[in-house]
């Protein structure tokens, strides 16, 4: 059975019209290239004729996979399915609107055996709408590197291809797929960004929107945890605590001093309800990050989850 070199993986939603000409595209890239490769389309419960489209492509050419949801999961979850089933040694991420040019892929890959894990495509000279599509994505840029620590310019750009292992030890929930980046970064992976072309939509409907930004700064927070303080919890749930905890009980301290070494009283005061809420807020938090500690520690154990990641072993006399 031969090894597949590349997997392309693309989540398709109502982009009938974009399927056969993408996917010519894609085959004559990857013929380019010189190397055995599989193209998988998970088709996101798409409601136009992308399943029909995608099942006669499949049925003319062997080295497609179709994979079709029961409905729509969205596009982190699609790209999640994609890298489960994706048998490549170097897996390629794309989107289905034609707006990622496939001849980038041998860019990327060219990256990859340059000794990169990771590669990101940065889509420099976007041709979509100011208002609606470039400034929110600058924004967004800027905050998730600020956040992250992972500094790019192209978060959004699902163009990237990536070493097998990465891809497989992936997690994706919610709208994390544009966190790849910063969720790769903790395996401590290599990692490049490179700049791909962008080409205008020319059919089909973009199903991006302002909608989605609150839920990628809901994701960036639990991201952010994940990477800081997924296997010590404590530490942040802690120190808020033990910052709340001071708060109050400084403040109701010198209410103690007032009250019985200068006869102060204390009735009606907001400052004896914000010590004792600080007080109780402060507690709360630290019992949360012991409950937290012993929820991490059951996770890793009992998967036996390691809380690090080896790139390689080396023996004997390897060179």
């Amino acid at each position: 059975m031969s090894t597949v070199e590349v997997s392309v993986i693309l989540p398709v939603f109502n982009e009938a019209d974009n399927l056969e000409p993408l996917t010519r595209d894609i085959l004559a890239a990857l013929e380019e290239t010189g190397r055995s490769y599989e193209i998988i389309f998970i088709d996101d419960g798409s409601t136009d004729r992308s399943l029909e489209v995608l099942t006669a492509l499949q049925r003319t050419h062997s080295s497609i996979v179709v994979i079709e949801f029961r409905r729509n999961f969205g596009q982190t979850a699609a790209l999640a399915a994609g890298l489960r089933a994706a048998e490549g040694e170097v897996v390629v991420t794309m989107d289905a609107d034609r707006q990622n040019d496939p001849q980038d892929i041998g860019m990327l890959l060219r990256e990859i055996d340059q000794g990169m894990d990771l590669v990101c495509g940065w889509r420099h000279e976007r041709k979509d709408g100011l208002w609606l599509r470039l400034l929110p994505s600058r924004a967004a840029n800027w905050l998730i590197s600020t956040t992250t620590d992972v500094k790019l310019h192209d978060y959004g750009c699902t163009l990237k291809a990536m070493r097998k292992d990465v891809a497989k030890n992936l997690r994706l929930y919610g709208e994390m797929h544009r966190f790849i980046p910063a969720i790769a970064s903790w395996y401590g992976v290599r990692m490049s960004e490179v700049k791909v072309r962008h080409h205008p939509r020319t059919a089909g409907v973009s199903k991006y929107g302002l909608s989605r930004t609150f839920r990628v700064l809901l994701d960036l927070l639990t991201v952010k945890f994940l990477m800081g303080y997924s296997a010590r919890p404590i530490q942040f749930f802690g120190s808020i605590g033990l910052a709340c905890t001071v708060a109050g009980g400084s403040v109701l301290g010198w209410l103690f001093i007032e009250r019985v070494f200068l006869g102060i009283a204390l009735a009606g005061r907001p400052a004896v309800l914000a010590g004792i809420v600080l007080t109780l807020i402060g507690l709360q938090f630290v019992t949360v990050g012991l409950l937290a500690e012993l929820q991490a520690r059951t996770y890793h154990e009992s998967q036996d989850k390691p809380i690090y990641e080896i790139r390689h072993t080396y023996r004997g006399r390897e060179s």
